[in-house]
């Protein structure tokens, strides 16, 4: 009873959707970046907003943020100015770490703003309620297709990270082989810097008259 217990429980950890959501403070000045792993033609969904510093008024000027999202190749998805809140959606074309950045303008003295920033991915960045109210499911069906596509989900993550693997075994494979080449020249040039070493004491001891 509690192994099928504990298996309903990691299986529902596997299956749990994974959103980064958090809240984090930026100085007035500064950048700050954060990154997010997407394969490639997966969902991606993020909003975010500036914490009102002084509750029911309107958010300053002083306040007011850049945002920038761009792929693992420099392309720009999301890009955005002087705003307290926003959202952004895409299809990523491309596999890799995608980055958002956040910039607040300089000022005298330094500010400390903070930011509420939720980013969804694949499974978890899907609006099921729209799913449900457009196809007029039951509640079982839906919860069915869920699983369903966190399922597929994983399947492709798996094959995702078997690529990701193989590509790090490749880069680790290339890196000892011209660690290997660059060791051995080494040595080579040891051997030769302490044979002309050799040569050139023998050649002064003869002259000298010593050997």
């Amino acid at each position: 009873m509690w192994k099928f217990k504990a298996s309903i429980v990691i299986l529902g950890l596997l299956m749990s959707p994974v959103v980064q959501a958090m809240r984090f403070e930026l100085q007035s000045g500064s950048t700050k970046c954060i990154t997010e792993d997407i394969k490639s033609n997966a969902m991606t969904v993020g909003k975010y907003s500036v914490v009102n510093p002084n509750e029911g008024y309107p958010i300053p000027d002083t306040h007011k943020i850049t945002t920038r999202v761009t792929s693992p190749h420099g392309n720009s998805y999301h890009s955005v100015d002087h705003v307290d809140s926003d959202s952004f959606a895409f299809t990523a074309a491309e596999a890799g770490d995608y980055m958002a950045c956040f910039w607040a303008a300089d000022h005298k003295p330094v500010l400390t703003i903070s930011i509420d920033f939720e980013w969804k991915s694949g499974v978890a960045a899907r609006d099921w309620s729209k799913v449900a109210k457009k196809g007029r499911i039951e509640v079982m069906e839906l919860e069915l297709k869920k699983l369903y596509d966190t399922v597929t989900s994983i399947h492709d993550e798996m094959f995702y990270l078997r690529e990701r693997e193989e590509e790090m075994q490749q880069l680790n494979r290339a890196t000892n082989s011209k660690m290997a080449t660059f060791s051995f020249l080494s040595l080579l040039f040891c051997l030769s810097v302490a044979a002309l070493q050799l040569w050139h004491l023998k050649t002064f001891f003869e002259r000298k008259k010593l050997l």
